[in-house]
């Protein structure tokens, strides 16, 4: 669905707060998400016929349908992949609208991902392919991911201390934004080379991402339908996906050049050829952010900077605020919270709205990249 063309339009959002500890259970997040962007919309739970969520979340669709009001769906579905697959949830939904499968879709993420399961801990009976991996000590996100991004640095020279000057601007962006469980708590690279190494000399604490507690939501329905609703059209430029034959979700160790990441740059050539734009017409970029290299990786794949040039282009100041592109005004994963992504993309339509907390002057195209799936949202 990479020639959405503007045919459908994010047409409401809505979030629980961000915390360690909510307190109540998934269902009721994810009920509590969704009310509300149903609310944000100006719709009803009964105009509500589509519903779209990860193959991880524990929430059933009939029993969120019966806890929000929904009375009858006609389209449900799921996206794999992990935090990879969070833009896919938008080409999910906006393909059942403009193929007039459903007519109102609400995609929801939603967990205890700090007080209930921790995905930061070792995997315990996890898929048998972890068997392959758990002799070599690869047993959590951090080391998984590590063995990637060390060649990354190996071939361009890079220290942790250039993956911290992200870290430095997503928790400045947080410091500034309301709803970031980091909010008013900036921090400085020397804190950043103060915190604990968790794979030395590859992620340091404060280069990973949060486990959060929370739920968002969205509604996605026809453009010209958008019209007629409550809030500014935010429109479903492109939305896809890029997925590859040597690829791994998480162990990503199988192509020749690793310093590379094949499936966002497959995936942003898919979206540039499509919608005919380039990454000079993007005005704020939104990139999951698991750990802060992968930013380093997608800034590159995307077009903003050439192959490691991304230490450079952000040390330049060019994802800041006043940047060239700003990059996760929200703070991100790493600072406003870990909703495996979903929140990123309710800040782009805040950014298109004129709502954001960290608002960016004139922004009317957002991307929203998640390594293997992303989205372009445009100003309609």
């Amino acid at each position: 669905m990479a020639g959405l063309g503007g045919r459908t339009a994010v047409v409401g959002i809505g979030q629980t707060e961000f915390s360690k500890e909510s307190g109540r259970s998934e269902l009721q997040l994810a009920s509590e998400a969704v009310r509300a962007a149903i609310d944000d919309a100006g719709l009803a739970p009964s105009d509500i016929d589509g519903t779209v969520t990860f193959t991880q979340d524990t929430n059933d669709e009939l029993a969120l349908m019966r806890s929000v009001g929904m009375r009858e769906l006609r389209w449900t579905s799921r996206t794999p992949f992990g935090g990879g697959g969070a833009s896919a949830t938008v080409e999910h939904a906006a393909a059942a609208v403009a193929s007039g499968a459903a007519d109102a879709v609400v995609v929801y993420r939603a967990f205890n991902e700090r007080s209930g399961h921790r995905f930061g801990q070792p995997a315990g009976g996890a898929a048998p392919a972890f068997n392959l991996y758990r002799p070599f000590g690869l047993d959590t996100p951090a080391k998984i991911y590590s063995l990637w991004f060390q060649r990354y640095m190996h071939v361009y020279g890079l220290t942790n201390a250039d993956f911290g000057r992200y870290s430095v601007v997503a928790r400045r962006h947080a410091a500034t934004n309301p709803n970031a469980w980091f909010h008013g708590r900036p921090i400085t690279l020397d804190d950043h080379q103060a915190s604990r190494w968790i794979v030395e000399p590859i992620l340091r604490l404060l280069d990973c991402c949060q486990e959060s507690d929370g739920g968002v939501a969205l509604v996605v329905t026809s453009a010209e339908r958008a019209r007629d609703l409550r809030q500014r059209v935010v429109t479903i430029e492109a939305a896809t996906q890029g997925h590859l034959a040597d690829g791994d979700v998480m162990f990503n160790y199988y192509y020749d050049d690793i310093a590379r990441f094949p499936e966002a740059e497959y995936t942003a050539r898919q979206l540039w050829e499509t919608t005919g734009l380039t990454a000079a017409d993007i005005d704020v970029a939104m990139i999951y952010e698991n750990f802060s290299p992968v930013v380093f990786y997608q800034l590159e794949a995307y077009g903003f900077c050439g192959p490691g040039e991304a230490r450079d282009f952000i040390a330049e100041g060019n994802i800041d605020l006043d940047g060239t592109i700003p990059v996760n005004t929200n703070g991100g994963l790493l600072g406003e919270a870990y909703i495996h992504g979903v929140n990123n993309i309710l800040e782009g339509v805040r950014q298109l709205r004129g709502t954001a907390a960290n608002q960016v002057a004139g922004a009317e195209r957002v991307l929203a990249a998640a390594g293997r799936s992303a989205v372009v949202l445009g100003n309609g």
